[in-house]
């Protein structure tokens, strides 16, 4: 299974909550750079899984501007900023398994994002991802393995 872990695009602070921020114009604009180059990256993801925080939301209309329609997509409340990475990696796992997803695609955000990949890939210390960036991991069975982070300044040309 090809694993892809996204933060939001940049979004703004002038909400009401945290869970309301949207993103700004900037955070649109580097979604649809890191979308285009996953695109390049996988033909199609079988699993989409996406935060409720609006800025996490309206990062996946963006991306979803540049894919084909994913086999299932669903809106993960454990996928939040302050969420148990352990546990979130175990429902990820378990929904790509139910799903027979080969490749996933999950949007959330810092912290978790970087914990996910420490419980994923063994002795790796949790990565910070710039807003609309995407780890990669591949996983075979028990093992995994790093791939790369890409950031939207290493793909703006």
């Amino acid at each position: 299974m090809q694993l892809f872990l996204m933060r939001h695009g940049e979004a703004g602070f002038d909400a009401p909550s945290d869970r309301e921020r949207k993103l700004t114009d900037i955070g649109r604009i580097h979604t649809g750079f890191m979308a285009n180059w996953l695109a390049k990256q996988v033909s199609h993801f079988d699993l989409v899984i996406v935060s409720p925080y609006l800025r996490a939301q309206q990062t996946w209309q963006e991306v979803s501007k540049h894919l084909s329609d994913p086999r299932k997509w669903l809106v993960l409340d454990d996928v939040t900023p302050s969420g148990d990475a352990k546990m979130t990696v175990d429902i990820v796992l378990a929904y790509a398994e139910q799903y027979k997803a080969d490749n996933v695609l999950v949007i959330a955000h810092m912290p978790i994002l970087g914990f996910m990949v420490s419980e994923l890939v063994a002795g790796i210390e949790p990565p910070l991802f710039a807003t609309s960036a995407v780890a990669h991991i591949d996983m075979h069975g028990q093992h995994s393995s790093f791939v790369a982070m890409t950031a939207p300044h290493q793909v703006i040309v």
